[in-house]
């Protein structure tokens, strides 16, 4: 399999965006900008290394993300041969040099660049300058033909040892990656590129993409419901927390009927069926099994058909044992198996009065309701 790096470049100080901090730490959508591009590459199939060309304030990965950090250089050219020393490929290995202030990447143009190598040296994305061009000199204005003329982005994208080459026998004021080879007769093709992948230079820039990368489209919504009857134990399962009582929860994984029950809903906004689908009670694998599971591998079907988690609605029904003192836990865990705010977690409970076989404390029952975003 062809090794594909990212190169995230973030090394700039970006002052003309605003005097808060440097554009690639502000935030963009309750992301900071550079984890756009970071997020958006951790999650293509294609790409095997990233590395994030940048001051430690980056921090370790978050959640989903991979990326090794190579400290910046004085120059952009500089911190690009940065972040390729950092890498340990082979010579004909590709590799996407992006730059962290364009927040728009998106999985169709990395792959599209991945494959333009196929029959290319170098490869980046450019939209055909659309807008009448003049030249002001000595106060008169003269037309300049835009024909061939495009507006390049990035990731730009290259062979591992030719840009590393070309860079290194290059000087210092390049305009882009790709100057270090144009002249060397290198086979170089566009792809299409996008209004999303528009550069944060100024302060309005920031409102332009909050508007082009808001999420489109419909919400979905899924409703679960689980039961799972008491056996003897000294303890029941529910949200990844356990709570001591008298009985446990008969199952044939831990029996976490609230996790049961927000899976089920995850599965149902995207049509996916139900957890019996994906993890059949007949399947010894999942014997005792953590129920964390079945939710994790829920968020990443979800995640596949295009959307991310935004809430959810846990409803604990039972008489015993008492869920309200262990609730803060159980919103917290949940949150954090999910990689989602605490707010964004409810959990309650509620009895039947009596009522049933939770009324008779046969049992503990739960639904669950999640609301489901298109990603961004």
């Amino acid at each position: 399999m062809t090794r594909v790096a990212a190169i995230i470049v973030a090394g700039g100080r970006g002052n003309r965006a605003g005097p808060d901090a440097p554009k690639q730490w502000q935030p963009l959508l309750g992301r900071r900008v550079i984890d756009w591009s970071i997020d958006a590459f951790s999650a293509h199939a294609a790409v095997t290394d990233i590395v994030v060309v940048a001051a430690s304030e980056v921090g370790p990965p978050g959640p989903g993300q991979r990326f090794v950090r190579a400290e910046p250089g004085e120059t952009r050219t500089q911190s690009v041969l940065s972040g390729l020393a950092a890498l340990d490929l082979p010579e004909h290995a590709i590799v996407l040099i992006h730059d962290a202030a364009r927040p728009g990447i998106d999985a169709a143009t990395i792959t599209a660049l991945i494959e333009a190598l196929a029959s290319a040296d170098a490869a980046a994305p450019a939209l055909p300058v659309s807008d009448a061009l003049k030249a002001q000199r000595a106060g008169k204005l003269a037309t300049v033909d835009r024909t061939g003329l495009h507006r390049l982005q990035t990731p730009q994208t290259f062979r591992f040892g030719q840009i590393r080459q070309a860079l290194s026998a290059a000087g210092p004021d390049l305009v882009d990656d790709l100057a270090a080879l144009e002249a060397t007769g290198a086979r170089v093709t566009l792809v299409p590129g996008s209004a999303r992948l528009q550069k944060i230079t100024f302060p309005e820039d920031f409102d332009m993409l909050s508007r082009l990368l808001s999420p489109s489209g419909t919400p979905r919504v899924g409703k679960g419901f689980d039961v799972h009857a008491f056996e003897p134990g000294d303890h029941v399962t529910l949200c990844g927390v356990h709570i001591p009582h008298s009985a446990k929860l008969k199952g044939h994984s831990d029996a976490d009927a609230a996790w049961h029950a927000l899976t089920d809903a995850i599965l149902g906004a995207v049509a996916l069926g139900d957890i019996g689908d994906h993890f059949p009670p007949s399947d010894p694998r999942w014997k005792d099994a953590d129920s964390g599971l079945f939710l994790k591998h829920a968020q990443t079907l979800a995640a596949e058909k295009g959307y991310r988690i935004d809430s959810c609605d846990i409803t604990v029904i039972c008489e015993t044992p008492k869920v309200k003192p262990h609730r803060e836990a159980m919103r917290t865990r949940t949150a954090e198996l999910l990689g989602l705010p605490l707010d964004a977690i409810s959990v309650k409970a509620t009895t039947t009065e009596g009522l049933g076989f939770t009324g008779r404390r046969e049992g503990i029952a739960a639904e669950a309701i999640a609301v489901l975003a298109p990603a961004r």
